[in-house]
């Protein structure tokens, strides 16, 4: 290195290491997620809260699937459940899940990181209603294994999604 720039290495480095690492930011429309529990990044004094437009920021997936509730596949498109849990900076063996219209259910932490667990905002490409099964649905991609065509998966996919525990 010229022992001139090493002067202006060393400064943008200490300037790099200065920065604010890039917070949670916070709603700017309804709540849809509250993920509470052993969160590390919150944007409220007790959770990480989301609306619609935070989680359209997140990488977005898309698959289309068989569900044991509809006669036919559905394409389902949301952020990646790990994507979400990471910009929380959630971190815990069991994730409780509610919904909105009371129905709970536990997911081991570890499917957010062995299957493409998917938070779907839309189906065939509509957002979805709180009627049908929205604003949240978790879905798991049914179709990529016998595994997961199973009771114990289709329980832990939760429509009406509002709120995770973090345990």
């Amino acid at each position: 290195m010229n022992p001139m720039t090493r002067p202006i290495a060393a400064f943008l480095s200490v300037l790099l290491l200065s920065l604010p690492v890039a917070a949670l930011e916070p709603p700017s429309e309804k709540v849809i997620l509250t993920i509470s529990g052993k969160v590390g990044e919150k944007n409220t004094p007790n959770a990480a809260v989301f609306d619609l437009p935070m989680l359209a920021k997140l990488p977005q997936q898309t698959f289309t699937t068989m569900t044991p509730w509809d006669k036919q596949p559905i394409k389902f498109t949301g952020p990646l459940l790990r994507d979400v849990l990471a910009a929380a900076k959630a971190n815990g063996v069991t994730i409780k899940a509610a919904a909105l219209n009371d129905y709970q259910t536990s997911i081991p932490f570890a499917d957010a990181q062995k299957f493409d667990v998917i938070l779907a905002h839309e189906m065939n490409g509509e957002a979805i209603p709180v009627k049908t099964k929205g604003p949240l649905f978790i879905v798991y991609p049914y179709d990529t294994t016998a595994e997961l065509r199973s009771v114990v998966y289709y329980e832990r996919s939760a429509w009406q999604l509002k709120s995770m525990t973090i345990q």
